[in-house]
């Protein structure tokens, strides 16, 4: 290595992974959360781990692996989880759910459950984008449908990142993540100005929604039972194991008839003893058997 090299900080520089160190690391990310790392995905570890490993003063992934896997790792391994986890975005993500949601689940639901309070699950929540979103769309729907929803809503948000759940809890955006999916009049209706090119979801939008962390190859055991189940754009990066065995947890915690949403990309294959399919046109949603 040149000198120059040596007097980098590691988090500017790239370091070599052997295809030994990767395949260890890859097992130990997959194990713990359920992230498959693709084979040519080397750069994505160099890039996000650099800073985490000079802090820990580690030179090579296996130095940083072998503390992930020592006792008093926790903290070290959270912080590990957050920079490799893709926290990729937006309001009303492909408007559709959030349409179906609208005009179909929640007259349906109305019919059936008009006395009870309604319960959504936005699993991997992200920065809250998801469950704002969904809770907008109820405060909307309520203002078409006087006397609806009178029990109110619970909109229960998880993710495995306590990063991206502290951002979510705060409520709080900047104008260029603000843009993305979000229209001016629900904009100016739904959030009010921080100050400093900031904008905050509104009392009334957040106080439907609850925040928690869960792996989602954890236990679901304390989240109950939901009527709608949004888990969008998160089960592309299981393995079809993994993703079998997160749908069928899910369903459990879905109410007869229930329904599933799931990502633009993402599709449903040999569960049909869970699930059966609907075409809304557009879209395709998953109902709980």
């Amino acid at each position: 290595m040149e000198k120059d090299s040596l007097l980098t900080p590691l988090s500017r520089r790239q370091f070599k992974i052997s295809d030994q160190e990767f395949t260890r690391f890859s097992r130990f990310l997959e194990d713990s959360c359920g992230i498959l790392l693709a084979g040519h995905k080397q750069y994505l570890v160099q890039s996000r781990l650099g800073k985490i490993m000079q802090d820990q003063g580690c030179e090579t992934l296996n130095q940083l692996v072998d503390r992930l896997s020592s006792p008093g790792g926790a903290s070290l391994k959270e912080g590990v989880i957050d920079a490799m986890t893709t926290n990729e975005t937006l309001w009303f993500r492909d408007a559709h759910p959030f349409d179906i949601l609208r005009d179909k689940i929640l007259p349906e639901w109305n019919e059936k459950s008009s006395a009870g309070r309604l319960r959504v699950w936005s699993a991997a929540c992200s920065t809250g984008q998801e469950p704002y979103s969904i809770s907008m769309v109820l405060d909307e729907y309520k203002q078409l449908n006087p006397g609806q929803l009178k029990a109110g809503a619970e909109i229960v948000a998880t993710d495995i990142s306590s990063n991206v759940l502290s951002r979510a809890r705060g409520g709080v955006y900047e104008m260029l993540a603000i843009g993305r999916g979000l229209s001016k009049e629900r904009l100016h209706r739904y959030f009010s100005d921080h100050g400093d090119g900031c904008w905050a979801v509104k009392p009334e939008i957040k106080a439907r929604v609850r925040f928690n962390s869960l792996n989602l190859l954890g236990s679901y055991a304390g989240l109950g039972q939901f009527d709608v189940v949004f888990c969008r754009n998160v089960l592309i990066y299981f393995s079809t194991e993994r993703k079998v065995e997160i749908l069928r947890k899910i369903h459990k915690t879905l109410k007869p008839g229930g329904y599933l949403l799931l990502g633009a990309s993402e599709s449903l294959s040999g569960l049909n003893d869970c699930y059966k399919m609907i075409h809304c046109r557009p879209g395709i949603i998953y109902q709980a058997i």
